[in-house]
């Protein structure tokens, strides 16, 4: 079987990743998140290049905060990281008919934080429909393991697909993963959080082998 998506995929499980280990992917999200943050109301958080919004910008965590990184992550987070996303490569790999082997990590995935601060930059933006092949050219499928519940954690915040004739929609829930090819077929955005805080990781796979990451590992 091939890799490449040729027809339009989407699946959400609540089954992949449980309540307790979803906790502690947010409680990763939230001691790197705590290092810094956006002005606007979107941060995002990634373990592979370091990348953490500060401000109106970004900064590398494993350059800026060399010293505390030991003492703010510990290998325990990193292999369950490692396991989480290996479960949802699999998931995806039986839900499409996919070869696991053929799908490969690829760049940015990333943990976002949001609320309804007014956007500052661009990047706060994250409201806007697009399509993740054009966002970001590797992406040949895309999930979200959403760490927060709808309702309870936050309003507004939920995930629609653009669809010609009605949207569909996507509730996040703690452990609940959601995941799609990330072509034209699935326009999507994400509704304006009007309270709380909305925590999720975007874990993104690509069919091309230039196109793979490692796991990310305590530098």
């Amino acid at each position: 079987t091939g890799c490449t998506p040729t027809k339009c995929g989407r699946a959400v499980k609540d089954t992949v990743v449980d309540r307790e280990e979803a906790e502690r992917m947010l409680r990763i999200a939230k001691k790197g998140l705590s290092l810094g943050g956006s002005d606007g109301g979107a941060s995002i958080l990634d373990l592979h290049s370091g990348a953490l919004s500060m401000g109106k910008q970004f900064v590398n965590i494993y350059r800026y905060f060399v010293e505390q990184i030991k003492d703010i992550f510990d290998e325990e987070d990193f292999a369950l990281y490692s396991d989480v996303r290996w479960r949802i490569q699999q998931v995806i790999a039986e839900t499409f008919g996919l070869d696991s082997t053929r799908l490969h990590l690829t760049k940015p995935t990333f943990f976002s934080r949001m609320n309804n601060t007014e956007a500052k930059t661009m990047h706060d933006e994250y409201w806007h429909p697009h399509i993740d092949k054009v966002t970001y050219g590797s992406f040949d499928y895309t999930s979200l393991l959403y760490l927060s519940d709808y309702r309870t954690d936050f309003g507004g915040g939920r995930f629609v697909f653009v669809d010609e004739l009605a949207n569909r929609t996507v509730e996040p829930r703690i452990g609940r993963v959601s995941f799609f090819t990330s072509g034209s077929e699935n326009l999507h955005y994400v509704e304006k959080v009007e309270w709380g805080t909305r925590y999720a990781i975007t874990v993104s796979f690509s069919c091309d082998p230039a196109q793979a990451i490692e796991d990310p590992s305590l530098p």
